[in-house]
């Protein structure tokens, strides 16, 4: 028979595997301890009966140890699942322990309690989104580097020389060494251009600007012009009062150029601050009156 008195002597006083020894207290590391201190009410091993609660992989099971299976090592200890359900696993605790002492009994409950506790954060845990860090590999990032700057330097140099080699090929170089038809090197140019056209098209994108064309300010301009010219013609043949047309001198043509010039300056000048606005100006009429008087 098992005797748990001399078992706990042996324990206490001597040598224990299970045992850890701390500034304030004795712990237990097995895995069976109800408590996780070393005494004697909750040492698994110098207990006949005992109960303790465990979980595995989610699911909490009640094991119990009776005296009559010390025999059997492998039989030792009777495993029970616990339902999910709060109250229905502590009924089954009070049912499977019913003549227990109380201290076992309470103890198994308090495990429990604080099992459950911890299962419900671990579920919360896992549904709540999380960040996931991923390492960064530096040296395969530098050597990817490498690659890629090779490869450009390779590629910038497989062009020069298919340039050199096109021009040489043009001029004349190899003379009747290579049967290249004319059709392959306009091909060559063409391809040449288009890709020019397009990279000349990508910077000029952002720089084009879209000007309103005002081309009711020329039209005006032209009408004033013509409306003064017929303005100052008639102006004469009312003035002359029946006197011959070939006595008046009208001013010459370069002298009507200057003074339409500077009206059209003087209107351009206008225009840029307000609407265009027609003026016109009888200035042969004074010269015509002067010319009737002295006749």
């Amino acid at each position: 028979m098992q005797h748990d008195d001399v078992v706990w002597s042996i324990i206490n006083k001597t040598f224990c595997s299970y045992k850890v020894n701390t500034k304030t207290q004795k712990l237990c590391k097995n895995e069976y301890n109800l408590t996780g201190l070393c005494n004697r009410s909750s040492c698994p091993l110098a207990n006949s009966q005992y109960a303790t609660v465990r979980e595995q992989n989610g699911i909490i099971y009640l094991y119990m140890k009776t005296a009559e299976r010390s025999a059997f090592p492998n039989k030792l200890w009777e495993k029970v699942k616990l339902s999910r359900n709060f109250e229905k696993a502590i009924h089954q605790i009070n049912e499977n322990l019913l003549y227990w002492p109380g201290f076992i009994k309470s103890k198994c409950k308090q495990r429990f309690v604080k099992i459950t506790q911890y299962l419900i954060r671990m579920r919360k845990l896992k549904l709540r989104r999380q960040k996931l860090l991923v390492p960064i590999q530096k040296n395969i990032e530098r050597r990817e580097k490498r690659r890629e700057e090779k490869a450009l330097i390779a590629a910038r140099i497989e062009k020069g020389v298919e340039k050199t080699l096109l021009d040489r090929l043009k001029e004349g170089v190899y003379q009747d060494l290579y049967n290249i038809p004319q059709t392959a090197f306009q091909e060559a140019e063409r391809e040449d251009e288009v890709e020019e056209e397009l990279e000349f098209e990508r910077e000029t994108e952002g720089d084009t600007q879209f000007i309103a064309a005002d081309s009711d300010d020329e039209s005006d301009l032209d009408s004033d012009s013509g409306q003064l010219e017929h303005a100052t013609l008639d102006s004469s043949f009312e003035s002359s009062d029946g006197s011959d047309i070939e006595d008046i001198s009208l001013p010459s043509p370069s002298k009507k150029k200057a003074k339409l010039k500077k009206n059209n300056s003087k209107k351009s000048d206008q225009d840029s601050k307000k609407r265009p606005r027609i003026e016109i100006e009888y200035e042969i009429e004074t010269n015509v009156k002067e010319k009737l008087q002295g006749y």
